[in-house]
C-alpha cells in the first residue's frame, strides 16, 4: 500500500462552541446529528488515533484538535490522548499535537499540560478589541478580546508554542496594517494566519444567514457550500486584496526572518515547487476531517452530506484518501479550473484558490472562478517581485532576509 501525506483535523466536542462568534459557519453542524452529547466517546478516541497511526508511515505524525472549541472535551480527555498516542505509536513514529482555540477557557492547568506534551497551540483573535469584538462574541453576544488575551498570557508564561489565526472579514478587512501592526507589536506574535471569510448562501437564505448560523433554539440553517450570495460578514475580494497588500508591504520592509505569515511562506515555497497550504496547492483531498462521532469528511469546509467518506471505526484513512470519491474530489481542483485561471501569470501561486470559494464568473462568463481572483490576482501580482528576488537569494545561498536592505 502507497502512504499519502495527509493531515486529519478531529473534533472532539464536534460543533460546541461556548463562543457564538457570527461568521462561524461550524456551528451549524450539530444539525448532522441526533440531538444529544456532541463529545468524542474513548472509543472513538482510541479509534481515530489508531486509524491515524496505521495510515501514517514512519516519521513525524501530528494529532490536531480542532473544533467547535476542543478545550469544552476537557483537560483528562487530552492527557488520555497523549497516553494512547505513546501506547499504539509503532517504535518509528513520533507523535505531537495541535490545538485550535479561542483561548477563553485556558488557565495555568492546561497551559501546563500544553507546554509538558510540546503541542502547537494556534489563538483565533481578529486584531484589536475594536475589530475583534464586532464578530467574536460570546453567548450573551458581548465581546471576548480580554479573554482571549488571557488566554494568550497563558500561553506565554508556560513557554506553549503558538501561532496566531485571523479571519478577516467585514470587520478588520480595510485595517490590514494595523491588524499586523498589533500582533507583532502589542500581543508579540511571530507566526500569523490570516484566513478570509467567505459566507457562500443560496441567494433566497441570505436574510436568514445575516441573522447568524445558530439562534436561540440552536442552529436555523445548516451551512452548505452552495449558492452564490455572500453575507455582509464576508470580505470582499478587493478588500482581500488591499488587506494581503497592506501587510505584505510592512513585512517585506521589516519583518522578513522574524515574523512569518503563511500566505507569504507559502508563496515562496511554490517557487519551489512546495506546496504546504492546500488553498494553494495545483490539487487538494489530502486534508480529511472527523467529527465527534468518527465520521469522515473530504475536508473541514465540506462536512456536510455528500461528503462523508465513512467513520474511523471501519474506514482507514489510507482507504478513503485512494478511494474514487476522494481522489476525484482532490484532483477536481486542478481539472475545474476556468479558462482564465488556467492563463494567469499568477497561476503558480494561487492555483485557483479554495474550491469552496469558486462560485463567481470569470471574464469569459464561464462559472466557477473564485470569489477572491480579484484579491488574490492583486496581492500575487503585487508581491511577486519580491518572492521572486527571496528565491534568488535563497539558490545563491543568502538568506531571504536580505531582500529588506535592498529597498
Amino acid at each position: 500500500m502507497r502512504s499519502l501525506p495527509f493531515s486529519v483535523v478531529s473534533k472532539p466536542a464536534g460543533a460546541a462552541c461556548n463562543l457564538d462568534c457570527s461568521y462561524c459557519f461550524f456551528l451549524s453542524k450539530e444539525l448532522l446529528h441526533d440531538a444529544g452529547s456532541q463529545q468524542m466517546s474513548p472509543a472513538t478516541l482510541r479509534a481515530f488515533v489508531a486509524n491515524q497511526l496505521d495510515s501514517h508511515p514512519d516519521g513525524e505524525v501530528t494529532l490536531t484538535w480542532q473544533g467547535g472549541e476542543p478545550t469544552l472535551r476537557g483537560l483528562p480527555f487530552y492527557r488520555e490522548a497523549v497516553r494512547l498516542a505513546e501506547e499504539l505509536r509503532r517504535p518509528g513514529q513520533r507523535v505531537t499535537h495541535a490545538l485550535q482555540t479561542n483561548g477563553t477557557l485556558l488557565d495555568d492547568d492546561w497551559c501546563e499540560f500544553l507546554a509538558a506534551e510540546g503541542f502547537l497551540v494556534g489563538l483565533s483573535v481578529d486584531g484589536p478589541a475594536e475589530f475583534h469584538d464586532v464578530h467574536r462574541v460570546n453567548k450573551a453576544g458581548r465581546g471576548t478580546h480580554a479573554q482571549v488575551v488571557r488566554g494568550w498570557e497563558y500561553l506565554q508564561r508556560h513557554g506553549v508554542e503558538t501561532n496566531v489565526l485571523c479571519t478577516v472579514n467585514s470587520a478588520n478587512g480595510d485595517h490590514g496594517l494595523r491588524v499586523y501592526r498589533w500582533f507583532r507589536d502589542e500581543l508579540g506574535a511571530r507566526f500569523l494566519q490570516f484566513i478570509p471569510i467567505v459566507e457562500r448562501v443560496p441567494a433566497e437564505d441570505l436574510a436568514l444567514a445575516e441573522q447568524g448560523w445558530t439562534g436561540p433554539d440552536g442552529a436555523r440553517l445548516l451551512y452548505r457550500q452552495a449558492g452564490n450570495a455572500v453575507t455582509s460578514r464576508s470580505v470582499g475580494p478587493a478588500q482581500w486584496g488591499r488587506f494581503l497588500c497592506e501587510v505584505f508591504d510592512e513585512w517585506r520592509a521589516r519583518d522578513v526572518g522574524t515574523v512569518f505569515v503563511q500566505h507569504f511562506d507559502t508563496m515562496l515555497a511554490a517557487r519551489f515547487g512546495q506546496y504546504s497550504l492546500c488553498v494553494h496547492a495545483p490539487e487538494c483531498g489530502t486534508a480529511l476531517a472527523v467529527e465527534h462521532n468518527g465520521d469522515i469528511y473530504s475536508c473541514d469546509h465540506y462536512v456536510e452530506p455528500g461528503h462523508q467518506l465513512g467513520n474511523v471505526h471501519t474506514d482507514a484513512f489510507s482507504d478513503v484518501l485512494t478511494g474514487p470519491q476522494q481522489r476525484a474530489f482532490g484532483s477536481a481542483k486542478r481539472t475545474a479550473l476556468t479558462a482564465q485561471c488556467r492563463r494567469c501569470p499568477v497561476r503558480w501561486a494561487c492555483h485557483g484558490g479554495c474550491p469552496k470559494d469558486r462560485f463567481g464568473t470569470s471574464v469569459d462568463g464561464e462559472d466557477g472562478q473564485n470569489h477572491l481572483c480579484e484579491g488574490y490576482f492583486q496581492f500575487f501580482t503585487h508581491s511577486s517581485p519580491t518572492v521572486e528576488r527571496m528565491a534568488q537569494l535563497l539558490n545563491s545561498g543568502r538568506t531571504a532576509a536580505e531582500v529588506m536592505r535592498e529597498g
